[in-house]
């Protein structure tokens, strides 16, 4: 019975998405603030059934309730229950509907934190929320109802995909949505200004603080992901240009480069056309990522569901609300006439420049990830599009951010010298380009990228602090006059510099690994020993071994380096009980400058085991960079001036200089 409860709370919630998104329009549009207040309490409703049916679905994955189709497809009585409970947004319908229930999130804290927006602005955004869920809510109840009953339910279920059972992937698509689904506001925000026609400071400090949550949340879930295939798939690499990561990764681009321009927005009232066109933009990457998991029209390991005909369905919604979005962003955006002006060298054209590399580079990815549909549809060809060709292409343009970031974000705004600029930094270029000679120098076989890397990543992260120094005039004032100027800042320079300098170490990170990983692939006896850039690896053996819902086979391998012990390393090949799927299950012995990685292959025919075994130099910067960035969007969002509802009339103190 609790199970059609569930349903029948999405049935309603439906329901009330519709009035939602119809009855505060009109209010809106006639002036009628009685109408307009319907949008506050359906938000709450809308919220509260959703959250109802998503916990009914996650209880019957708990108490294993296969009399319920999805549970049945995508569990097992012998499941950890962390997996039970993960379970639930494991596959297609049940991913479906947390994605439905974070959009609900989203739209009732606009209700709730929403007060100090104006009446229609505000009726008209919490509309368009609902418009985008009521078109969700469509899609599940017709084609994804996670509800559905089965007559004769399974003894113990079909389990989830082997590959999901695992810490990293339980947590990695809820961060995911959260920043696929948080720029859903930034997108109801940009049409409700087309539709009233105005653009302003108020509005762009409106957007800033969902676009930054989205764009941090989506960091979180692309570590995390990429996390999870460099330790559980056993390939030894930590992004593979999969279509399913490059559908995360292009909505993080254009949502980076969405933050830049609301600031110019706010700061200096002009790119009010550009910024609307990027929040439009960013929602419609994460569309076009719901389409590439959720179709079927692009293999891949991370992909929820193959079925075209649902792909039908998203393609419809992503031409509905993409085309509708574009179509009134031509008839309106003639009317957000730009105010401020600014010359050829100042913060706004650094801004710009970001925006330009952000937003190509995001389009250059889209068009690998889907050339191969579109050379199978008009010319009946099979193409591969893989790393060789994304490293070519996209590389130059991460290159050349990193080169003008630290001096662009330090420009002063509406005019200023570069040279000036720039004086100050000299230090910290000269300390960049000596650290990459130093690289060079200790010897990189022809491997340019080791120091280039280490040159850019130091340049970034210095550039950063110097830019952060400058402001509270460290060693060119009294301790105490730049201690006050530090407590005075704002958080969001704190944040600025801190998410400039976790993307400094996530490109350092990429670089070593890039030029300096090794790698030996051989057939191991048990007591053979080999030797890897001054380790010694000894394969002990391997024995069998039964988990909670598996068997396999478990090497035990010695490291040790110069006579000394380093560590007990144990790679896994498992089966899975139920579906009889193998898999890989890394062993690494983890460390800040480098990291030891055995995989187990299979046995051989005349005896022996393969065994790969990796040496990844610097390759946890790469994820510590990005917690660094995600700490750089919290702490901006504790900025007073950028949390919602926050006044936009707040007065900076005395002394300290503005953004």
């Amino acid at each position: 019975m609790i199970t059609e409860l569930g349903h029948l709370a999405l049935i309603i919630a439906f329901a009330v998405a519709i009035v939602q998104m119809v009855v505060p329009m009109i209010g809106a549009y006639k002036g009628w603030s009685d109408w307009m207040a319907v949008a506050v309490p359906a938000a709450n409703v809308q919220f509260v059934l959703t959250g109802f049916a998503f916990a009914v679905l996650m209880y019957a994955f708990v108490v294993s309730d296969f009399s319920v189709q999805l549970v049945a497809f995508n569990s097992h009585s012998d499941k950890p229950m962390l997996y039970k409970v993960t379970g639930t947004w494991g596959n297609h319908e049940g991913s479906l509907l947390l994605w439905v229930l974070i959009l609900t999130l989203f739209g009732v804290m606009v209700a709730w934190w929403g007060g100090d927006l104006p009446g229609r602005l505000k009726a008209r955004v919490l509309a368009v929320q609902a418009s985008i869920a009521a078109a969700f809510f469509a899609f599940m109840l017709f084609t994804s109802n996670p509800f559905v009953r089965i007559p004769n339910p399974p003894l113990n279920g079909n389990d989830l995909n082997p590959l999901l059972q695992d810490p990293g992937l339980a947590f990695h698509p809820p961060f995911l949505y959260l920043g696929y689904v948080g720029l859903s506001m930034a997108f109801s925000f940009a049409i409700a200004a087309l539709i009233e026609g105005r653009v302003d400071a108020a509005w762009a400090r409106w957007v800033r603080p969902w676009t930054l949550a989205a764009w941090m949340f989506l960091t979180i879930g692309i570590a995390l992901g990429s996390w999870w295939a460099y330790y559980e798939l056993g390939w030894g690499g930590w992004w593979f240009w999969d279509p399913v990561e490059n559908a995360s990764f292009m909505p993080w681009l254009i949502s980076a480069a969405l933050l830049h321009s609301a600031i110019v927005v706010e700061k200096r009232e002009t790119l009010k056309s550009w910024t609307v066109l990027l929040a439009i933009m960013a929602f419609s990457f994460s569309l076009i990522g719901t389409f590439i998991v959720r179709s079927g029209v692009l293999t891949s390991v991370h992909a929820f569901a193959t079925d075209p005909t649902r792909g039908v369905w998203i393609l419809a919604i992503l031409v509905f609300f993409v085309g509708g979005a574009l179509l009134l962003y031509a008839l309106r955006a003639g009317a957000m006439e730009a105010k401020g002006v600014f010359s050829v060298v100042s913060r706004e054209t650094g801004l710009i420049f970001n925006n330009l590399l952000l937003s190509v580079s995001a389009f250059v990815v889209l068009a690998g990830t889907m050339w191969p549909l579109i050379a199978e549809l008009l010319w009946d060809t099979k193409l591969s599009v893989g790393a060789p060709f994304f490293n070519v292409a996209f590389t130059p343009f991460m290159i050349v951010l990193a080169m003008i970031l630290p001096v662009a974000s330090a420009l002063p705004w509406k005019r200023g010298r570069l040279q000036a600029t720039a004086r100050p930094m000299w230090g910290g270029l000269a300390l960049s380009v000596a650290l990459g000679a130093l690289v060079w120098a200790l010897g990189t076989g022809g491997r340019i990228w080791g120091p280039l890397g280490v040159v850019l990543a130091a340049w970034v992260v210095l550039g950063a602090l110097t830019d952060l120094g400058l402001r509270v005039k460290a060693f060119k004032a009294p301790a105490s006059e730049t201690w006050r100027r530090l407590v005075n800042l704002p958080r969001a320079d704190f944040g600025k510099a801190i998410a400039h300098s976790g993307f400094g170490l996530t490109i350092f990170g990429i670089a070593m690994i890039t030029a300096f990983e090794t790698e030996n692939i051989r057939v191991v006896n048990a007591g053979d020993s080999w030797e890897m850039s001054g380790y010694t690896f000894t394969f002990n053996g391997a024995e069998r071994f039964r988990g909670p819902n598996y068997v396999g086979e478990r090497g035990d391998v010695t490291v040790s380096a110069g006579g000394r012990f380093i560590s007990q390393l144990t790679p896994e090949k498992r089966v899975y009980n139920v579906q009889r799927m193998p898999t890989t299950e890394a062993a690494i012995d983890m460390g800040l400058t480098r990291d030891l990685y055995v995989v187990l292959g299979d046995p051989q025919t005349g005896g022996g085991w393969a065994m790969r075994t990796y040496i990844k130099p610097y390759a946890n910067w790469i994820w510590i960079g990005c917690i660094v960035m995600a700490l750089g969007g919290i702490m901006s969002l504790t900025d007073r001036r950028y949390r919602v509802g926050a006044s936009a009339r707040r007065q900076v103190p005395a002394g300290v200089p503005a953004e």
